[in-house]
This record gives structure tokens, C-alpha cells and sequence, in this order.
């Protein structure tokens, strides 16, 4: 598990590989995260948009940008959580992803960035 705390936000991801299967006559390599966001701070936010930089080894860097996460945009108060679980695919077996959220700070009424640290996409069997 890899973590990071910007801004009184925590941000921590699980990963995990999920296997691979065939699509479009090209092997994929198929990965699950798990992402918790908890609001350390003394202020109530709200998780805005999202931004992804999506690495395989075998391939350009795909940027992903989109509101919410998972079709939710999430209010966490002080001290609350919120955990959502998503995934992506690679065509190799080794890649990573790293980010951020796009956030506001309902006391200040502020946008600002939190940090989601790279994390590595790995199958097992990749690693020697």
C-alpha cells in the first residue's frame, strides 16, 4: 500500500492483479486499485474531477480526466472516509499510475489539488 497526505487529505491505494484475457486478439493484462481518501483536516471538502497518468511498459502514457470518481463526487467531513475501488487494463504485465484529485474546500471555498502517489501495476509472475 503506498500513501500520501496533501493538505490534510490522506490518499492510500491497494492494488492488485486480476489476471488477463484476450480482446480484440491482443493479450491484456488486467488490474484492480482500491483508493481511500480520508479528510484529515478541519474542514468539510468535496472530491471534484480526477486526473490519471497511465503508464505500461509497452505503450505511450495514456492520460484519463473525468469527473468524480466512479460516478460520485464525494463530501467527506473531517474525520470521515471514503473508499472506491476501480481498475484499469495494460498491455503489459508492468505499469503504473499516479494523479490527483481536484478538490474545493467548502470553508474557504478554494480549489486545490491532492496528490494521488504513484502506485505500480505488477503481475506476480513479472517480478524476479
Amino acid at each position: 500500500m503506498v500513501s500520501q497526505i496533501t493538505r490534510g487529505i490522506k490518499i492510500s491505494v491497494l492494488t492488485s492483479f486480476e489476471g488477463t484475457y484476450f480482446k480484440n486478439y491482443k493479450l491484456h493484462f488486467a488490474f484492480s486499485y482500491q483508493i481511500t481518501i480520508e479528510n484529515h483536516s478541519k474542514d468539510s471538502v468535496q472530491l471534484i474531477s480526477r486526473h490519471w497518468e497511465i503508464f505500461d511498459s509497452l505503450n505511450d502514457i495514456e492520460v484519463v480526466d473525468g469527473e468524480g470518481v466512479i460516478g460520485k463526487k464525494p463530501v467527506l467531513k473531517p474525520g470521515e472516509l471514503h473508499t472506491y475501488s476501480s481498475g484499469c487494463l495494460l498491455s503489459s504485465p508492468y505499469g503504473a499510475m499516479k494523479g490527483y484529485f481536484n478538490m474545493i474546500n467548502f470553508t474557504s471555498t478554494k480549489n486545490f489539488k491532492v496528490i494521488v502517489p504513484s502506485f505500480r501495476l505488477c503481475a506476480p509472475f513479472a517480478l524476479n
